[in-house]
């Protein structure tokens, strides 16, 4: 049987890149590749008419918006609006659909589309990229907006019937936060089609560590430069490559002179995606100092190539679930320039051995942790709550707690 699912997010891959924009686009490929009827419900981020080119339906139900302020913060009023059109735009078609995924960043979407569908038979799952406590919403907006949408954050947990996420630390956090619905912990985000087509690369001469992403606090890059000095002290030859900019970018830039790093650094922006896969194959090392994140994609991307990859120990990094120290990377302690530089440099010491093991860590984990089998997982919910046999092609579900 053929469901009616709408996934609504406020950006769209490629229009905005980012891990949310990726996921929620082969959210709507995969569940549309399964015979349903999908609409991707977002803000207009295009010049003419919607893209047309996907298996699904793309609905721009709200005007762009900019979507982060100057510091990186989301701001409070795109997400209002989003909110706003969403609830419109449900409301309007409440009995339309059999379910509707919507993501929980920013958590006003939960209320909308909760409000928006309540007494409809339609199933609403909440997809939760990441879980935080008080202190880290604080940290991000500031004590006043922090705390308040800490407590909205709580509310929308507890009005959530069903919820997604992809960790187990954001998995406990809901459960802590109040969540008494049904929770599905997906085994993963990999898009198996597109990252079987990574192929194992020998690392560059002379090497090179790599950072790809925005530069905020949250990502703490401006700790690389010395880290990668202290590395270098073993490593003479040993290079820096970051790409993307933000907010820190001139903290970045002064981090690199006061570790004296202009002949080893190159800052070189976004580049385009072929450039990236090049960057990100040919590198010795990929290196992600980041302190929070809900999953962790770059993990599985660098490990497509064989790259290994040196995170942070963090309470809010959920991607240092993704890493068996010593078989596809590393976990330092701190960003300390000592801790820090003692796991790149145990990584670049690690070799072709390190490379090789990183690569089969991927093999196994494309079989297991993928999309598909997350989307698997929701349908089955879907079809369960509607009472319904499941439609799509079973493969092994992800957990149910």
């Amino acid at each position: 049987m053929s469901r009616r699912i709408a996934v609504a997010y406020d950006c769209l891959y490629p229009f905005t890149t980012g891990g949310g924009e990726r996921q929620y686009r082969a959210f709507a490929r995969e569940i549309a590749a399964r015979g349903h009827d999908v609409e991707y419900l977002t803000t207009l981020q295009w010049e003419g008419e919607a893209p047309s080119d996907e298996a699904f339906t793309v609905h721009a139900i709200a005007p762009r918006l900019r979507l982060y302020d100057a510091a990186g913060v989301r701001r409070s009023s795109a997400a209002l609006v989003f909110a706003w059109r969403l609830f419109l735009a449900l409301r309007r078609r409440r009995r339309a659909y059999d379910a509707v995924i919507v993501s929980a960043l920013p958590v006003l979407n939960v209320f909308a589309a909760r409000a928006a569908l309540w007494g409809s038979r339609t199933k609403l799952i909440a997809d939760y990229l990441e879980v935080w406590r008080r202190r880290q919403w604080v940290e991000y907006a500031g004590r006043a907006t922090g705390s308040i949408a800490w407590g909205l954050q709580r509310l929308a947990i507890a009005l959530t019937p069903i919820a997604t996420c992809h960790s187990q630390l954001s998995a406990r956090r809901l459960r802590d936060e109040g969540l008494r619905g049904t929770l599905l912990i997906s085994p993963g985000l990999i898009e198996a089609q597109e990252s079987a087509e990574a192929e194992p690369a020998a690392p560059a001469q002379p090497p090179y560590a790599l950072y790809a992403g925005r530069h905020i606090a949250d990502k703490q890059v401006e700790t690389l430069p010395a880290a990668v000095a202290i590395a270098r002290r073993q490593i003479t030859d040993l290079h820096l490559v970051i790409l993307g900019a933000g907010s820190t970018t001139p903290e970045v830039e002064r981090a690199i002179t006061a570790a004296d790093g202009r002949d080893w650094c190159d800052l070189r922006g976004f580049v385009d995606q072929s450039d990236l896969e090049q960057l990100m194959a040919h590198a010795t090392v990929l290196v992600n100092p980041s302190r929070r994140e809900g999953y962790g994609l770059v993990v599985v991307e660098a490990a497509a190539h064989g790259t290994p990859v040196v995170l942070v120990d963090g309470e809010g990094n959920a991607s240092t679930e993704l890493i068996d120290d010593g078989v596809n990377g590393f976990i330092a302690a701190s960003t300390r320039d000592t801790d820090l530089g003692d796991a790149i440099v145990r990584a670049v010491d690690g070799g072709e051995a390190l490379r090789e093991s990183t690569r089969d860590w991927y093999d196994k984990a494309v079989r297991t942790r993928t999309i598909a089998r997350t989307i698997d997982a929701i349908l089955e919910c879907i079809d369960a709550r509607m009472g319904a046999r499941a439609p799509h092609h079973r493969r092994q579900r992800a957990d149910n707690t």
